[in-house]
């Protein structure tokens, strides 16, 4: 893919692609402290579960960067400390924690001065990312047994290149058909309230030549009610023991259409996003968004003034309606374990 949301800029500070941006315009950030990591997770600059853990782990570099010299408990502190801080920034997807864990975990264990615990962390980082990499490749290659030559498939807010550190998660499957040869047409909810679908993925599968058309949300049932859906592909942000799992809102609509409607719903994420932890989907944190993304559309309103909104950034899909999870291990049933 062409399309590189983050990297390492040449200072050493964490590169974005802001993504609040696109699709009028093409902007790149340099992000140097743990606050703008924070900030640019938060506000949506940087998006996509996996992706979000690369960002923090790289921003917690970044970060740390000019504390080389410090002592060494010292250098320790500070990086449990700002992984703290980092890890406040979103709070349904697992993927932020569990990257920031990682992290704290390998300096904790790492002998050495500050220099070498700084290179040390630096080196995990961008393992996190390569390995993220890998894991996108994988999903796509197991997802490829879900899609016939001539599928139309539905898919759901963001979840390709934009949202990892590859070629994407329930986009994996799509990007390696198309490049298979497969005759492969998409449909792309456009993704109420943020349009992510209609802003990013859009954007994603047209520069890739991928075949699509946009929708508005509540077209999706009568796509299916007239047979012209073969299969659903959605991504997630926390994925619980039991199969439960969180994703962008609308999430839980689309599953409830497709099994009345006898479409295939699959969830395809990385095994990063499985929290054995949580039994059930009720135990997710569901985050809260400003009303103002509900009533303001590209800073115009589109209510009235004052007017209240409820805005929930994720629903809960219960296990019973996914056909299958693709992950970079397989196409797996729950119950997960760690």
């Amino acid at each position: 893919m062409a399309i590189q949301p983050i990297s390492w800029s040449p200072t050493g500070a964490v590169r974005i692609l802001d993504q609040r941006a696109l699709p009028s315009s093409v902007i790149t950030r340099d992000l140097e402290t743990a606050d703008a990591v924070a900030d640019a997770i938060r506000t949506l600059q940087v998006r996509g579960a996996p992706l979000i853990g690369i960002a923090a782990a790289m921003g917690l570099v970044a970060a740390m960067r000019d504390q080389r010299a410090a002592p060494q408990p010292e250098f320790l502190q500070r990086v449990q400390q700002l992984a703290g801080l980092l890890g406040t920034a979103r709070p349904t997807a697992v993927n932020l924690r569990w990257a920031l864990d990682r992290m704290v975990r390998v300096a904790e264990a790492t002998p050495g001065d500050s220099e070498a615990l700084w290179e040390r962390l630096r080196a995990e980082a961008t393992a996190i990312w390569d390995e993220d990499r890998d894991m996108c490749r994988r999903i796509g290659e197991h997802g490829l047994r879900v899609l016939k030559d001539g599928a139309n498939v539905l898919t759901h807010c963001n979840t390709g290149a934009l949202a990892t550190g590859g070629i994407g998660t329930a986009l994996a499957p799509i990007y390696l058909a198309h490049e298979q040869g497969r005759q492969v047409h998409v449909y792309v909810d456009e993704t109420r309230p943020l349009l992510q679908g209609s802003r990013l993925t859009a954007w994603e599968l047209m520069q890739a030549g991928v075949s699509c058309t946009l929708i508005t949300d509540g077209t999706a049932a009568a796509l299916m009610q007239q047979g012209k859906v073969d299969v659903v592909l959605v991504g997630a942000d926390r994925i619980c023991a039991n199969g439960d799992f969180a994703n962008k809102i609308g999430t839980y609509g689309l599953a409830v259409l497709a099994q009345h409607h006898a479409v295939p719903f699959y969830c395809a994420a990385p095994w990063s996003t499985v929290d054995a932890t949580l039994a059930r989907g009720n135990l997710i944190p569901i985050e809260q968004r400003a009303a103002a993304e509900v009533t303001v559309v590209a800073g115009r309103p589109i209510a009235p003034d004052g007017m209240t909104a409820l805005n929930p950034a994720f629903d809960v899909t219960p296990a019973g309606y996914v056909k299958g999870f693709i992950t970079d291990h397989g196409i797996v049933q729950p119950p997960f374990r760690s």
